[in-house]
């Protein structure tokens, strides 16, 4: 058997981590399960790693479960279980019918898990990879509370209110991406091939070019002769980016700046906050505890940032804070956010509000994305202007001062 390095969270939801010994990491989870810890990852430790090499490079090629395989199954399951299908022939049916090969496995190994005598939440928690640590969660309050057709009704509601608020934000940043592509693709024609047609009439004049001009040529000059070390230093300047967005720090520093981006960094906030507020109405209202609910929830906010702050907020209620108190602490929240949070703890009616509040910054998304052409215009105007001007006095200027030159004389 092999070593494997997980991390989870107890059931006061500190963080715990360690190794253990196993054959699969869905047989570590299934312990961890047993010593009250939930896993968030399992992955091979030390020399197990390298001697599974060959086997982890061919997995790289085969198809995964995505989100809407997830956002099919919860919808699927439900109708059937509300049919009065039993489940062990609910999910026959589901892998049958399914065709990613990938969903088909992980259906089996659920099957596998049913009839060894697993709870579904614990047969599902062998896949963290696919089921997150909110969804297992959801799945256990079902099981204990025998509304298992529900829980999985709101859980694709969830998950589908997840892939819009993806797809506005990408939808945001798409526009402003092509335009500074565009403009980058622009700099790059201009420095190879119209640049230095005009550097060989400016060293034909025999004069002293002025300053923006010398710059302009001495940077068209280096694109053209050093373009191997510019496209490398690109490339490693990429790589390095890339490499430090994947640590721990790095993503919380990379998610707090995106938030601070003019015109996008909003959009993406308030997309971030409206998912975090429908997953906790969902969570308290199906009856998980505030404390695991906001562990859960930490997770399916898709920032480091608001996670970290949310984190908070959880360690502040467990040290008998209220949520409003928490939630101000956080800074986070709009005013009209934290009114809303202050009247749904006063008229136990958090989950209500927190839906309102999830539905406040959905419209308030959609109108932003509805107004962003009219909000970026002006900066990338005034950006494409800067740029004109730069070339125009660059290149200009010596042909101006030539000319007075030439009427002088």
């Amino acid at each position: 058997m092999a070593n494997f390095a997980y991390r989870g969270r107890n059931a006061a939801g500190e963080l715990v981590q360690g190794s253990l010994e196993g054959a699969a990491p869905g047989a570590v989870a299934d312990v961890l399960f047993a010593m009250g810890i939930t896993p968030i990852e399992i992955r091979a430790d030390g020399k197990a790693e390298s001697a599974r090499g060959a086997e982890l490079n061919l997995t790289l090629f085969k198809e995964k479960v995505s989100h809407t395989d997830v956002l099919l199954f919860s919808r699927q399951l439900h109708t059937l279980l509300r049919a009065g299908v039993p489940i062990m022939r609910a999910l026959a049916g589901l892998q049958e019918s399914n065709s990613n090969p990938a969903m088909k496995q992980v259906l089996a190994d659920v099957r596998e898990g049913l009839d060894s005598g697993r709870d579904l939440s614990l047969a599902l928690a062998r896949h963290p990879e696919v089921f997150s640590r909110f969804y297992l969660s959801m799945v256990r309050v079902g099981e204990m509370t025998g509304r298992l057709e529900e829980v999985f009704i709101r859980l694709f509601d969830h998950l589908d209110f997840e892939r819009f608020m993806r797809e506005q934000v990408k939808s945001a940043l798409r526009y402003p991406s092509f335009v500074l592509a565009a403009m980058a693709v622009a700099m790059f024609v201009i420095n190879i091939f119209v640049i230095p047609a005009f550097a060989k009439t400016f060293k034909g004049l025999n004069a002293e070019l002025p300053l923006m001009t010398r710059m302009l040529v001495g940077f068209s000059e280096f694109m053209v002769h050093s373009w191997p070390l510019l496209i490398g230093g690109i490339a490693l300047a990429g790589l390095a980016f890339s490499t430090w967005r994947k640590t721990e720090q790095g993503r919380y520093d990379w998610d707090r700046i995106k938030l601070k981006i003019p015109v996008a960094g909003k959009i993406v906030r308030k997309a971030t906050l409206a998912r975090f507020a429908r997953a906790f109405a969902l969570a308290t209202r199906s009856g998980v505890p505030i404390i695991q609910a906001l562990s859960n929830v930490a997770e399916t906010v898709d920032n480091a940032y608001i996670a970290a702050k949310i984190e908070k907020m959880r360690d502040g209620i467990e040290r008998g804070e209220s949520i409003l108190r928490t939630s101000i602490t956080a800074e986070v929240f709009t005013p009209v956010v934290i009114q809303m949070i202050a009247v749904g703890e006063e008229s136990g009616a958090l989950d209500d509000m927190m839906q309102e509040v999830a539905d406040m910054y959905q419209s308030e998304v959609e109108y932003e994305l509805k107004t962003l052409s009219q909000q970026i215009e002006p900066i990338l105007i005034v950006a494409l202007g800067v740029m004109v001007l730069i070339l125009a006095l660059g290149i200009f200027l010596p042909i101006w001062d030539l000319g007075s030159t030439m009427i002088k004389h």
